[in-house]
Protein backbone atom coordinates (compact mmCIF):
# COMPACT_ATOMS: atom_id res chain seq x y z
CA UNK A 1 0.00 0.00 0.00
CA UNK A 2 1.58 2.99 -0.93
CA UNK A 3 0.87 5.90 2.62
CA UNK A 4 0.80 9.32 0.72
CA UNK A 5 2.58 11.64 2.85
CA UNK A 6 1.54 15.48 2.67
CA UNK A 7 4.51 17.93 3.04
CA UNK A 8 3.53 20.95 0.91
CA UNK A 9 1.77 23.97 3.24
CA UNK A 10 -1.91 24.85 2.41
CA UNK A 11 -5.57 24.99 3.23
CA UNK A 12 -7.47 22.05 4.23
CA UNK A 13 -10.50 22.92 2.17
CA UNK A 14 -11.20 23.80 -1.36
CA UNK A 15 -13.55 26.86 -2.24
CA UNK A 16 -16.12 23.79 -2.92
CA UNK A 17 -15.83 22.45 0.36
CA UNK A 18 -13.54 19.25 -0.96
CA UNK A 19 -10.33 17.89 0.01
CA UNK A 20 -7.47 19.70 -1.16
CA UNK A 21 -4.91 16.94 -0.48
CA UNK A 22 -5.51 13.56 1.27
CA UNK A 23 -2.87 11.67 2.94
CA UNK A 24 -1.27 11.55 6.25
CA UNK A 25 1.75 14.21 7.58
CA UNK A 26 3.67 13.73 10.77
CA UNK A 27 3.23 17.96 12.01
CA UNK A 28 0.57 19.95 11.06
CA UNK A 29 1.07 20.97 7.51
CA UNK A 30 -2.26 21.91 6.34
CA UNK A 31 -4.50 25.15 7.60
CA UNK A 32 -8.01 23.93 9.06
CA UNK A 33 -10.46 26.53 7.01
CA UNK A 34 -13.30 26.21 8.94
CA UNK A 35 -15.21 28.40 6.90
CA UNK A 36 -15.00 26.66 3.58
CA UNK A 37 -17.19 23.63 4.71
CA UNK A 38 -20.02 23.87 2.71
CA UNK A 39 -21.66 20.35 4.26
CA UNK A 40 -24.84 21.47 6.02
CA UNK A 41 -23.80 22.79 9.92
CA UNK A 42 -25.43 19.84 11.67
CA UNK A 43 -23.12 17.57 10.19
CA UNK A 44 -19.82 19.52 11.37
CA UNK A 45 -18.06 17.63 14.49
CA UNK A 46 -15.44 18.91 16.31
CA UNK A 47 -13.65 17.77 19.48
CA UNK A 48 -10.22 18.19 21.92
CA UNK A 49 -10.23 15.09 23.80
CA UNK A 50 -7.22 14.43 26.31
CA UNK A 51 -6.46 11.21 27.92
CA UNK A 52 -4.04 10.80 30.76
CA UNK A 53 -3.38 7.29 32.55
CA UNK A 54 -0.54 4.94 33.74
CA UNK A 55 -0.99 1.64 34.93
CA UNK A 56 -3.35 1.97 37.36
CA UNK A 57 -5.80 4.57 36.28
CA UNK A 58 -7.18 6.43 33.38
CA UNK A 59 -8.30 10.37 33.30
CA UNK A 60 -10.15 11.57 30.27
CA UNK A 61 -11.24 15.16 29.58
CA UNK A 62 -13.40 16.49 26.46
CA UNK A 63 -14.61 19.42 24.99
CA UNK A 64 -16.38 18.96 22.00
CA UNK A 65 -19.69 19.18 19.91
CA UNK A 66 -21.52 17.68 17.00
CA UNK A 67 -23.22 20.80 15.99
CA UNK A 68 -26.58 20.47 17.76
CA UNK A 69 -25.33 18.70 20.95
CA UNK A 70 -22.28 19.77 22.61
CA UNK A 71 -20.63 17.54 25.47
CA UNK A 72 -17.90 18.52 28.25
CA UNK A 73 -16.88 16.03 30.32
CA UNK A 74 -14.24 14.50 32.80
CA UNK A 75 -14.02 11.03 33.84
CA UNK A 76 -11.48 9.08 35.81
CA UNK A 77 -11.57 5.26 36.57
CA UNK A 78 -9.65 2.42 37.86
CA UNK A 79 -8.64 -0.52 36.19
CA UNK A 80 -8.54 -2.94 38.54
CA UNK A 81 -11.83 -2.12 40.76
CA UNK A 82 -13.75 -0.64 37.53
CA UNK A 83 -14.38 3.05 39.96
CA UNK A 84 -15.28 5.76 38.14
CA UNK A 85 -16.10 9.63 38.55
CA UNK A 86 -18.01 11.58 36.32
CA UNK A 87 -19.18 15.02 35.41
CA UNK A 88 -20.80 15.61 31.86
CA UNK A 89 -22.16 18.66 30.67
CA UNK A 90 -24.63 18.25 27.85
CA UNK A 91 -25.12 22.06 25.54
CA UNK A 92 -28.34 22.35 23.13
CA UNK A 93 -27.57 23.17 19.54
CA UNK A 94 -23.87 25.09 20.60
CA UNK A 95 -22.60 25.17 16.58
CA UNK A 96 -19.54 27.32 16.78
CA UNK A 97 -19.92 28.73 20.34
CA UNK A 98 -17.12 26.95 21.55
CA UNK A 99 -15.15 28.46 19.32
CA UNK A 100 -12.85 25.14 18.99
CA UNK A 101 -9.11 26.41 17.95
CA UNK A 102 -8.32 26.13 14.36
CA UNK A 103 -5.14 23.69 15.55
CA UNK A 104 -3.99 21.07 17.61
CA UNK A 105 -0.79 23.23 18.04
CA UNK A 106 -2.15 25.93 19.33
CA UNK A 107 -4.84 28.17 20.84
CA UNK A 108 -6.30 27.62 24.26
CA UNK A 109 -10.22 26.34 25.08
CA UNK A 110 -12.25 26.98 27.82
CA UNK A 111 -15.30 26.25 29.10
CA UNK A 112 -16.62 28.20 32.21
CA UNK A 113 -20.02 27.84 34.25
CA UNK A 114 -20.66 29.26 37.84
CA UNK A 115 -19.90 25.67 39.25
CA UNK A 116 -17.65 24.19 36.64
CA UNK A 117 -14.71 25.10 34.50
CA UNK A 118 -12.81 23.41 32.25
CA UNK A 119 -9.32 24.70 30.50
CA UNK A 120 -7.07 24.01 28.20
CA UNK A 121 -3.45 25.58 27.55
CA UNK A 122 -0.85 25.87 25.14
CA UNK A 123 2.17 27.00 25.62
CA UNK A 124 5.68 26.66 23.96
CA UNK A 125 6.42 22.70 24.63
CA UNK A 126 3.48 21.93 27.37
CA UNK A 127 0.15 22.14 27.79
CA UNK A 128 -2.04 22.64 30.55
CA UNK A 129 -5.40 20.76 31.29
CA UNK A 130 -7.61 22.46 34.54
CA UNK A 131 -10.80 21.21 35.86
CA UNK A 132 -12.47 22.57 38.96
CA UNK A 133 -16.10 21.84 39.86
CA UNK A 134 -17.89 22.85 43.38
CA UNK A 135 -19.22 19.99 44.10
CA UNK A 136 -22.83 21.66 43.92
CA UNK A 137 -24.12 19.35 41.13
CA UNK A 138 -22.14 16.73 40.79
CA UNK A 139 -19.30 15.34 42.80
CA UNK A 140 -16.32 17.84 43.73
CA UNK A 141 -12.77 17.81 41.09
CA UNK A 142 -9.79 19.54 40.99
CA UNK A 143 -7.51 19.12 38.62
CA UNK A 144 -4.54 20.48 37.09
CA UNK A 145 -2.44 18.17 34.86
CA UNK A 146 0.73 19.29 33.04
CA UNK A 147 1.93 17.52 29.71
CA UNK A 148 5.54 18.14 28.43
CA UNK A 149 5.63 17.71 24.49
CA UNK A 150 9.45 17.00 23.89
CA UNK A 151 8.51 15.21 20.57
CA UNK A 152 7.86 17.12 17.43
CA UNK A 153 6.75 14.35 15.67
CA UNK A 154 2.97 13.14 15.49
CA UNK A 155 -0.12 11.59 13.16
CA UNK A 156 -1.90 14.25 11.42
CA UNK A 157 -4.58 13.14 8.95
CA UNK A 158 -6.68 13.94 6.40
CA UNK A 159 -9.23 11.59 4.98
CA UNK A 160 -12.69 11.42 2.48
CA UNK A 161 -15.82 9.57 2.93
CA UNK A 162 -17.28 7.93 0.32
CA UNK A 163 -20.49 8.85 1.17
CA UNK A 164 -20.26 12.66 -0.07
CA UNK A 165 -17.84 14.88 -1.10
CA UNK A 166 -18.12 17.76 1.42
CA UNK A 167 -17.53 14.76 4.01
CA UNK A 168 -13.91 14.71 5.60
CA UNK A 169 -11.75 14.38 8.85
CA UNK A 170 -8.63 16.30 9.62
CA UNK A 171 -7.62 14.67 12.89
CA UNK A 172 -4.16 15.29 14.89
CA UNK A 173 -3.37 12.63 17.44
CA UNK A 174 -0.08 13.76 19.86
CA UNK A 175 1.54 10.59 22.08
CA UNK A 176 4.06 10.52 24.36
CA UNK A 177 3.36 13.52 26.76
CA UNK A 178 5.06 12.91 29.80
CA UNK A 179 2.14 13.95 32.82
CA UNK A 180 2.68 15.41 35.89
CA UNK A 181 -0.04 16.27 37.88
CA UNK A 182 -3.39 16.15 40.85
CA UNK A 183 -6.60 14.98 40.47
CA UNK A 184 -8.62 15.36 43.57
CA UNK A 185 -12.06 14.13 43.18
CA UNK A 186 -14.49 14.27 46.54
CA UNK A 187 -11.96 12.74 49.27
CA UNK A 188 -9.65 10.97 46.86
CA UNK A 189 -6.25 12.10 45.62
CA UNK A 190 -4.45 10.33 42.35
CA UNK A 191 -1.47 11.30 41.48
CA UNK A 192 0.09 11.60 38.19
CA UNK A 193 4.16 11.17 37.77
CA UNK A 194 6.05 11.98 34.60
CA UNK A 195 7.99 8.98 34.53
CA UNK A 196 5.01 6.67 34.68
CA UNK A 197 1.87 8.56 33.32
CA UNK A 198 1.67 10.03 29.56
CA UNK A 199 -0.93 12.22 27.83
CA UNK A 200 -2.95 11.36 24.65
CA UNK A 201 -4.42 14.11 22.34
CA UNK A 202 -7.34 13.68 19.97
CA UNK A 203 -8.13 16.12 18.11
CA UNK A 204 -10.88 15.90 15.29
CA UNK A 205 -12.23 18.48 12.74
CA UNK A 206 -14.59 17.07 9.77
CA UNK A 207 -17.98 16.74 8.41
CA UNK A 208 -19.24 12.84 8.90
CA UNK A 209 -22.00 10.68 7.81
CA UNK A 210 -24.49 10.21 10.18
CA UNK A 211 -23.92 6.26 10.68
CA UNK A 212 -20.39 4.65 10.70
CA UNK A 213 -18.37 2.13 13.18
CA UNK A 214 -14.71 2.56 13.92
CA UNK A 215 -11.65 1.22 15.70
CA UNK A 216 -8.90 2.49 17.35
CA UNK A 217 -5.86 1.63 19.49
CA UNK A 218 -3.39 3.97 21.13
CA UNK A 219 -0.93 3.96 24.16
CA UNK A 220 2.26 5.05 25.37
CA UNK A 221 5.23 4.34 27.75
CA UNK A 222 8.61 4.23 28.25
CA UNK A 223 11.02 0.89 26.65
CA UNK A 224 14.26 0.98 27.70
CA UNK A 225 14.18 4.24 29.25
CA UNK A 226 12.86 6.05 25.43
CA UNK A 227 9.26 6.76 24.71
CA UNK A 228 7.36 4.50 22.45
CA UNK A 229 3.50 5.12 21.77
CA UNK A 230 1.33 3.49 18.78
CA UNK A 231 -1.54 4.74 17.12
CA UNK A 232 -3.74 2.42 14.54
CA UNK A 233 -7.24 2.26 13.60
CA UNK A 234 -9.48 1.71 10.80
CA UNK A 235 -12.90 2.93 10.30
CA UNK A 236 -12.29 6.85 9.91
CA UNK A 237 -13.46 7.00 6.07
CA UNK A 238 -12.12 6.32 2.80
CA UNK A 239 -8.21 5.53 3.50
CA UNK A 240 -6.58 4.70 0.30
CA UNK A 241 -3.98 7.59 0.51
CA UNK A 242 -2.68 6.44 3.69
CA UNK A 243 -3.89 4.67 6.83
CA UNK A 244 -4.22 6.19 10.50
CA UNK A 245 -1.15 3.68 11.77
CA UNK A 246 1.84 5.26 13.16
CA UNK A 247 4.57 3.97 15.55
CA UNK A 248 6.70 7.10 17.86
CA UNK A 249 9.73 6.02 18.85
CA UNK A 250 12.45 8.28 21.11
CA UNK A 251 11.07 11.43 19.46
CA UNK A 252 10.68 9.97 15.59
CA UNK A 253 7.26 8.75 13.86
CA UNK A 254 7.28 5.43 11.71
CA UNK A 255 4.79 4.96 9.18
CA UNK A 256 3.22 1.32 9.04
CA UNK A 257 0.67 -0.29 6.88
CA UNK A 258 -2.42 -2.00 7.54
CA UNK A 259 -2.93 -3.59 10.85
CA UNK A 260 -5.56 -6.50 11.18
CA UNK A 261 -7.88 -6.70 14.29
CA UNK A 262 -11.30 -7.40 15.34
CA UNK A 263 -12.06 -6.64 19.12
CA UNK A 264 -15.29 -7.94 19.27
CA UNK A 265 -14.32 -11.52 18.07
CA UNK A 266 -15.28 -14.07 21.13
CA UNK A 267 -16.53 -10.99 23.03
CA UNK A 268 -14.26 -7.78 24.15
CA UNK A 269 -12.67 -9.06 26.85
CA UNK A 270 -11.07 -12.45 25.06
CA UNK A 271 -7.90 -12.56 24.38
CA UNK A 272 -6.55 -10.54 20.96
CA UNK A 273 -3.82 -10.49 18.58
CA UNK A 274 -2.85 -8.04 16.27
CA UNK A 275 -0.95 -8.45 12.71
CA UNK A 276 0.41 -5.81 10.46
CA UNK A 277 0.40 -6.62 6.71
CA UNK A 278 4.16 -5.43 6.47
CA UNK A 279 4.76 -7.52 9.45
CA UNK A 280 5.59 -4.45 11.81
CA UNK A 281 3.25 -4.17 14.47
CA UNK A 282 2.74 -8.11 16.09
CA UNK A 283 0.61 -7.88 19.23
CA UNK A 284 -0.97 -9.86 21.70
CA UNK A 285 -3.77 -7.98 23.97
CA UNK A 286 -4.85 -9.19 27.13
CA UNK A 287 -8.03 -7.13 28.48
CA UNK A 288 -8.16 -5.85 32.03
CA UNK A 289 -10.84 -3.25 31.69
CA UNK A 290 -14.10 -2.25 29.70
CA UNK A 291 -14.50 1.26 29.78
CA UNK A 292 -18.21 0.94 27.76
CA UNK A 293 -19.95 3.96 27.11
CA UNK A 294 -23.49 4.79 25.87
CA UNK A 295 -25.05 7.99 24.55
CA UNK A 296 -28.82 7.90 23.91
CA UNK A 297 -30.12 11.65 23.19
CA UNK A 298 -33.09 11.58 20.68
CA UNK A 299 -31.66 10.10 17.15
CA UNK A 300 -28.58 9.70 18.34
CA UNK A 301 -27.36 6.52 19.55
CA UNK A 302 -23.46 6.05 20.33
CA UNK A 303 -21.70 3.18 21.77
CA UNK A 304 -17.97 2.40 22.84
CA UNK A 305 -16.18 -0.73 24.49
CA UNK A 306 -12.94 0.83 24.80
CA UNK A 307 -10.95 -1.98 26.45
CA UNK A 308 -7.77 -1.44 28.03
CA UNK A 309 -5.29 -4.13 28.57
CA UNK A 310 -1.32 -5.51 28.31
CA UNK A 311 0.30 -5.28 24.86
CA UNK A 312 2.90 -8.20 24.32
CA UNK A 313 4.91 -8.58 20.97
CA UNK A 314 7.05 -6.54 18.99
CA UNK A 315 7.68 -3.65 16.22
CA UNK A 316 9.49 -2.93 13.56
CA UNK A 317 11.14 0.53 13.43
CA UNK A 318 11.84 2.33 9.57
CA UNK A 319 15.62 1.62 9.81
CA UNK A 320 14.36 -2.13 10.45
CA UNK A 321 15.04 -2.25 14.48
CA UNK A 322 13.04 -4.25 16.47
CA UNK A 323 11.84 -2.78 19.89
CA UNK A 324 10.53 -5.81 22.32
CA UNK A 325 7.42 -4.11 24.31
CA UNK A 326 6.17 -6.12 27.02
CA UNK A 327 3.01 -5.83 29.25
CA UNK A 328 2.61 -2.02 27.43
CA UNK A 329 -1.36 -0.74 29.32
CA UNK A 330 -2.94 0.81 26.46
CA UNK A 331 -6.29 0.27 24.80
CA UNK A 332 -8.22 -0.36 21.45
CA UNK A 333 -11.82 0.64 20.87
CA UNK A 334 -14.82 -0.28 18.91
CA UNK A 335 -17.16 2.32 18.57
CA UNK A 336 -20.66 2.26 16.87
CA UNK A 337 -21.67 5.86 16.13
CA UNK A 338 -25.27 7.03 15.03
CA UNK A 339 -24.41 11.11 15.27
Amino acid sequence: MIQKEIHEPGNLLSNEGTLLQRGYSKKGVLTYNREKIKAPPWRVKEWDFYQISNDKVCLQLTIGHVSYAGSISANLFEFETGKKYSITKMLALPFNRLHMPQSAEQGDLMFHRKDFIMKFEVFNGSRRLQVKSSGEKAQKMNIDITLEQPDLSSLVIATPFDEDPSYFYYNHKINCMPARGIARIDDKEYIFDSSTSFGLLDWGRGVWPFQHNWYWGNGSCLVDGKRFGFNIGYGFGNTEAATENMLFYDGTAHKINQVYFNLSENGYMAKKYFSSDDGRFEMEFTPIYDNYTETKLLWVNNRCHQVFGRFNGQVILDDGKIIEIKDMVAFCEHAINRW
